[in-house]
């Protein structure tokens, strides 16, 4: 199996701490991503949406771990039940809002990715499909409204 970045994502985020953990942070920003010339015409109609679902791969990834003690949270976590980035397949996930597309280039806002990001694919963000209003989540039930506080502090870096 192999993929070949369609992308890069560039962010005002160039260190691992400090950095936002997840789009909904205080400290998330702008960003655009742009997109290899081959890749263009499939952004045809990516416009008349406010939102999209960036898949990336976490280059800086060095290794793996199955438990892990994630951002919010004191106590070790299976890796599937939490966003650490120490990943079998180390893909990251960002819902971000789609400012414009000008040519290759995509201008988003709320931006959680680390500058110079290689981008492995883009889809729409659509409510009727992806929001899940009767949703649970497990273990963050306790620190809900704590993410647009939180920021990297370097421990899967």
């Amino acid at each position: 199996m192999t993929y070949n970045p369609i992308g890069i994502i560039h962010s005002p985020f160039t260190d691992l701490s400090a950095m936002p953990i997840q789009p909904t942070g205080k400290i998330s920003g702008p960003g655009r991503v742009e997109i290899f010339p081959e890749h263009a015409k499939g952004l045809k109609d990516l416009d008349g949406f406010s939102h999209i679902i960036l898949l990336y791969h976490f280059h800086e990834v060095k290794d793996t771990a199955l438990i892990v003690t994630p951002f919010m949270d004191s106590e070790p976590r299976g890796i599937f039940a939490t966003r650490a980035p120490n990943r079998p397949n180390p893909i990251g996930l960002s819902v971000v809002r789609l400012l414009a597309v000008q040519d290759n280039t995509l201008l988003v806002d709320d931006i959680d990715v680390l500058d110079g990001t290689p981008l492995l694919d883009v889809k729409p963000y659509v409510p009727e499909f992806d929001h899940r209003p009767d949703a649970r989540v497990g273990w963050l039930e306790a620190a809900r409204g704590a993410v647009r506080e939180q920021v990297s502090d370097g421990r899967f870096g």
